[in-house]
């Protein structure tokens, strides 16, 4: 086949429209955005060198999730697992250590997905609940507790409701197999969380107006701001840093001595991540431009902000598609 061939056309046109889902699959997977995108792209370069022995055997979907999970599988063999930080260790009790950066290298950090990478047509409104409450960190982050084929097949049976016997072919092994694997997958996330935290909707006013306080509370370098936005029991979080706090009083301890800074330091554009809502964030450090720092993604509940989670990573500001300094 070549790349203007007919067989081109129909390859484009029965396989193109599950490129978001497949995405999310594989970020899933493999708890990076940057590298589930490699692996989409590998996925489809894998189907198109295999299209002419498509004979239908299964449907497009089917097939594109086989190559897309055993890629995936492929892929994490050599790589540690990705985490946050509430994943090495327990909350730090003390208040007055710098927060220090883990060395580089020494942990593979989970990232945050851009929803306008993998949303689904508004038209589906129960996709895009589904889709969101399976892409939240808090899941993401307990699915990388899991060996990588247990995480597969609790994907494949619980996120896209693939049959056991189809989740079997997939993987290449038995239904009993499948069903064992289901089971302790299940018994595992109950272990590490047993009640769920209900979540608001990032569409949700409420959830907006949690997000454009804690924005405004680092724009204006005002503690009290994030008092009102922060839970009683709210947790704070930043890669690449071990240390995390339990407890509004510590978290704003730690944000208000050594974080917030002077008014104008700090500058954040909403968007929404893993189906919460979240901002990119700039800073500047001295006098000059507002350059990327990263994206903080928070857990908005109905009481208010539960967890807080920062990625300081400039480059998954380009990823969220904002540029890289902003014009003052």
């Amino acid at each position: 086949m070549t790349p203007d061939s007919p067989d081109q056309g129909r390859f484009t046109a029965e396989t193109a429209r599950y490129r978001r889902e497949l995405v999310a699959h594989c970020y899933r997977m493999v708890g990076s955005a940057h590298d589930a995108e490699d692996l989409v792209q590998e996925t489809y370069l894998r189907a198109w060198r295999s299209y002419a022995g498509f004979e239908g055997r299964s449907s497009v979907r089917t097939w594109l999730y086989t190559i897309a999970t055993n890629v995936c599988l492929t892929a994490l063999k050599p790589r540690p697992v990705r985490v946050l930080p509430s994943g090495l260790t327990g909350p730090y009790d003390g208040v007055d250590r710098v927060p220090t950066p883990v060395a580089p290298g020494e942990v593979s950090w989970l990232e945050p997905l851009p929803d306008a990478r993998i949303a689904a047509p508004a038209s589906d409104p129960v996709a895009v609940v589904v889709g969101r409450e399976s892409l939240r960190l808090a899941l993401v982050a307990s699915l990388h507790h899991l060996p990588a084929r247990q995480r597969a097949i609790l994907l494949l049976r619980e996120v896209l409701a693939f049959t056991a016997a189809e989740t079997a072919e997939i993987l290449g092994t038995t239904t009993a197999a499948v069903k064992s694997g289901l089971q302790r997958a299940r018994a595992r996330l109950d272990e590490l969380d047993p009640e769920p935290e209900t979540l608001l909707e990032p569409t949700d006013p409420r959830a907006r107006a949690l997000l454009d306080g804690y924005v405004a509370a680092f724009e204006h370098s005002d503690a009290r701001l994030l008092e009102r936005v922060l839970r009683a029991d709210a947790t704070l979080e930043a890669t690449p840093f071990r240390d995390w706090q339990s407890g509004r009083a510590t978290c704003l301890h730690v944000l208000d001595t050594y974080v917030l800074g002077a008014p104008g330091a700090w500058r954040m554009l909403p968007t929404t991540a893993n189906g919460q809502p979240a901002a990119v964030v700039y800073h500047r450090a001295t006098e000059g431009a507002l350059r990327a720092d990263g994206v903080v993604v928070l857990s908005a509940t109905a009481t208010g902000v539960s967890r807080v989670v920062k990625f300081q990573d400039p480059g998954l500001v380009a990823l969220f598609g904002f540029p890289d300094v902003l014009d003052p």
